[in-house]
C-alpha cells in the first residue's frame, strides 16, 4: 500500500472522529449540560465537564489538526492537485480548494476560539464569572459555525475527490 492511500484513509478516519465529536458537542453534550444544570438532586453538569468534556476536547482538537495536516499532505502528494493550487482555487482544484478553505476555517475555530475558551468554561484556566460567560458564548458560536460549515465542507471535499463540478 502506498503513502497516498494510507494518508487518504488517515484523513477520512480522523475526519470522521473530528466531525463526529463536533456533532456530539452540539447535539448531545450542550443539551445534556443544560439538562444536568436544571436537574435537582442529580450530579449536575460537573460530571460531564470534569470527566467527559476534557477527554472529548482532547480528541476533538487533535483530530482536527491531523485531519487538516493529512488533507494538506494528500493535496500535495496527489497528482491531480497541489496544495498551493487548491488554496489559490486554481484550475481543476478549485472545488477541493473550497473544501480545504472551509476545513481551514474550522481548524482555526477549534484551536483559536473553541479550545482556549472551553478551558475557561471548564475551569482548566482561571477565569471570573463574567469572563466564563463570554468564553462560553464564543465557544458556542464557533462550534455552531463549524457545524454549519461542516456540511458544505464535506460536499466540496467529496465533489473534489470525485471530480464533480459545481
Amino acid at each position: 500500500m502506498d503513502w497516498l492511500v494510507l494518508d487518504r484513509w488517515l484523513h477520512i478516519i480522523v475526519g470522521i472522529i473530528w466531525i463526529g465529536l463536533l456533532y456530539y458537542f452540539n447535539f448531545v453534550q450542550v443539551p445534556a449540560m443544560n439538562a444536568a444544570a436544571a436537574a435537582k438532586g442529580g450530579p449536575g453538569p460537573a460530571a460531564i465537564s470534569k470527566y467527559v468534556a476534557p477527554l472529548a476536547l482532547l480528541w476533538f482538537r487533535w483530530a482536527a489538526l491531523v485531519t487538516w495536516l493529512s488533507g494538506a499532505a494528500y493535496l500535495e502528494m496527489a497528482s491531480q492537485y497541489s496544495f498551493v493550487d487548491a488554496f489559490l482555487l486554481r484550475g481543476g482544484s478549485a472545488v477541493i480548494g473550497v473544501g480545504a478553505w472551509l476545513g481551514t476555517i474550522m481548524l482555526f475555530n477549534v484551536w483559536v476560539l473553541i479550545w482556549p475558551n472551553q478551558k475557561k468554561v471548564l475551569g482548566m484556566v482561571e477565569a471570573g464569572d463574567e469572563e466564563k460567560a463570554k468564553a462560553k458564548r464564543v465557544a458556542f458560536l464557533a462550534s455552531r459555525t463549524n457545524t454549519m460549515l461542516s456540511i458544505p465542507m464535506l460536499l466540496f471535499m467529496v465533489a473534489g475527490a470525485h471530480g464533480l463540478p459545481f
